[in-house]
């Protein structure tokens, strides 16, 4: 698993620099698009999809569809949470396209969020595959321990629900 204050020693120029968490996440932040990164209501989510599964493909990726809004005190918990979590943050943006879509009196979305099974409270997230298929509708509730966004939840969801890795196998045909 993913060790929070474990250094990775990285060599470069000739001197040694320490990489922690906090960096690995900062770097992957930097390079997020922006449907990654903010609910907006003037965004379209149909296009932004189409563009997050067209990332998750090359980079075999799922995507995790994050339903909210600015407005929604529980996804700014989350983010927050994130934040403070860089191990998690860097799993989650490693593993998985995100895709936040808003939903607000400003802008509901409603042909998006037709396409999908109900919402029972915010945040909520999906799981689709890279081709498109959706694999869970989750209730971030389950993510939470004792009112509190759990690092180890976290962290197993993410474990859970990534894509499988095609392993490199070498044909047995090969002549020896």
């Amino acid at each position: 698993m993913y060790k929070t204050y474990c250094f990775l020693l990285v060599f470069l120029s000739g001197q040694l620099f320490a990489s922690t968490p906090e960096s690995h996440a900062q770097k992957v932040a930097e390079s997020l698009p922006l449907f990654s990164k903010i609910y907006d209501d003037k965004r379209d989510p149909f296009k932004d999809a189409v563009a997050a599964i067209e990332l998750a493909k090359k980079t075999n990726r799922n995507v995790l569809i994050e339903i909210g809004g600015n407005w929604c005190t529980w996804c700014h918990k989350m983010d927050a949470f994130l934040d403070k979590n860089p191990d998690v943050y860097y799993a989650l943006h490693t593993e998985f396209v995100v895709l936040k879509v808003n939903v607000s009196d400003s802008n509901e979305n409603e042909a998006f969020m037709k396409g999908l099974p109900p919402v029972l409270g915010y945040p909520h997230m999906y799981v689709s595959t890279n081709a498109g298929k959706m694999v869970l509708s989750k209730d971030t509730a389950e993510l939470q321990e004792n009112g509190q966004y759990s690092k180890s939840n976290w962290l197993s969801f993410i474990d859970k629900w990534k894509p499988e890795k095609e392993d490199n196998i070498v044909s047995s045909t090969t002549a020896l």
